[in-house]
Parts: C-alpha cells; sequence; structure tokens
C-alpha cells in the first residue's frame, strides 16, 4: 500500500514541486489548499502526470476546524497519514524592522504562520500515530535562526522582518516541542528550510528553482527510521536554531 503524505499550501509554488516529487516517489498525495478551484486545477495537473493525487481543504485560517473535518475524511479511507509537510505560510507586504512593524502585521503573520500551523496538526497527530513511522516536516525558513539573524556574516544578516522571522523562530520551537512530546515514538518532527527559492512569497525574487526548494522538504519526508528528529535541515546540511 503507498504512503500517504498530506501537504498545505500546494496548489502552487514549493508545495506543488513537492506534491509532484513525492507522487514520484509513490506516495498518495493530499495537495491541501485553501481555494477549491486552484486546488482541484494543482491537482488535475499531477494526475495528467500519472500521479495518485487528490485535493482536500486545508484552510489554516480555520485550522483546528479544516484538520478536525480532514482526520475524519483521512481516517475512513486510510485509517492513518504517513507524513505531514506544513508547508503553507504568509509573508505580510507591510512585514518590517522591529521599530515600526505593525502589531496588526505580526498578528496575522503568526496567526497563518505559527498558530494556524499548531492547531493544523493537533488533530492529525492520533493517524500520525497510527502510521507505522510517521514524519511530520514544517516548512521554516533560514530567516527563523535566531543564529543567522545575530551573525553579521551571513548574507541574510540585514534581512530584519520581524513578524516572518519571528513567526518561524516560534515554528522551530514547535518543531523542537512536538520532537520531544514524540519521542517514544517512531515519529520525526524536523524542519526545513527550502533556501531562497523564487517564489509568489518573495515576487520571484529567488535565485533557486522549485526543484531545489523542494530538497530538504522531500528528504525529511522519506527519513529511514534512524534519521534525525528536532533538526533544522537545508538542502546542503544543517541550520543552527
Amino acid at each position: 500500500m503507498a504512503k500517504v503524505v498530506l501537504i498545505t499550501g500546494a496548489n502552487k509554488g514549493i508545495g506543488f514541486e513537492v506534491a509532484r516529487q513525492l507522487g514520484r516517489a509513490g506516495f498518495t498525495v493530499l495537495l491541501g489548499a485553501r481555494d477549491a478551484s486552484r486546488g482541484e486545477e494543482a491537482s488535475s495537473k499531477l494526475r495528467e502526470e500519472g500521479l495518485d493525487v487528490r485535493f482536500v481543504v486545508a484552510d489554516l485560517n480555520q485550522a483546528g476546524e479544516s484538520a478536525t473535518q480532514l482526520a475524519k475524511q483521512i481516517g475512513a479511507e486510510f485509517g492513518h497519514l504517513d507524513v505531514l509537510v506544513n508547508n503553507a505560510g504568509i509573508f505580510e507586504k507591510g512585514d518590517g524592522h522591529a521599530s515600526d512593524v505593525s502589531i496588526e502585521t505580526l498578528r496575522s503573520t503568526f496567526e497563518t504562520n505559527f498558530f494556524g500551523t499548531v492547531a493544523f496538526t493537533q488533530p492529525l497527530l492520533p493517524l500520525l500515530r497510527a502510521a507505522e513511522s510517521a514524519r511530520i516536516v514544517n516548512v521554516s525558513s533560514g530567516l527563523g535562526s535566531i543564529a543567522i539573524n545575530n551573525d553579521p556574516n551571513t548574507p541574510y544578516y540585514d534581512a530584519k522582518v520581524l513578524a516572518y522571522n519571528a513567526s518561524k523562530a516560534a515554528l522551530n520551537m514547535f518543531t523542537v516541542d512536538l520532537a520531544y512530546d514524540l519521542r517514544d515514538t517512531k515519529i520525526k518532527v524536523n524542519s526545513a528550510c527550502p533556501g531562497y527559492t523564487a517564489t509568489d512569497l518573495n515576487n520571484h525574487s529567488g535565485h533557486q528553482t522549485l526543484e531545489e526548494g523542494a530538497v530538504a522538504i522531500v528528504r525529511l519526508a522519506q527519513l529511514p527510521d534512524d534519521g534525525p528528529t528536532a533538526s533544522f535541515i537545508h538542502k546542503d546540511g544543517t541550520y543552527s536554531w
């Protein structure tokens, strides 16, 4: 039986490429998106490539309710979930420095990137526990590393956008704490940094291709049982928290 992976924010960009690569690896892919028409269109494209891809509603604006509904749906059809890729995230145009970013921008960014991800993950944990050896991949960013933010020798030292950076740092803490909670199971929980990839999030200014951006995520989704947990991975190695 094929393994089942659920990917949020997968109708375009890195999430779509991750869906494609995991579909090619033999997974049954549940392609999560908020917008039904866009989700169905993306799923149809991948099915045309011969992949087992199905659209599911995954809305982080109503994360707990959305995940609870999905848990019932996945439980009824598959009885378990092998991989959860928390890919959905936002970057607000009003984001800025700590001295002037608005509280509204901070709140809206955290609602999706942190609170939404936590609320979406929790109802799915029983299905992940029911799998033989499940994987949770939280799609973070090197900008969520406090070490990178504090190192003037890194190329991203001046990328001080508090809402996005802090939300990804919080997501990294979720990774570490959830990995601790699941330490006596076969579930592995890791953060992935795609790298500076050309997507809508950065107006396609990134220097990496979507294929490159998917590398770390796809790798973590297929970790062997002796692979790491509570780690912060990019395609060429690891990051400091």
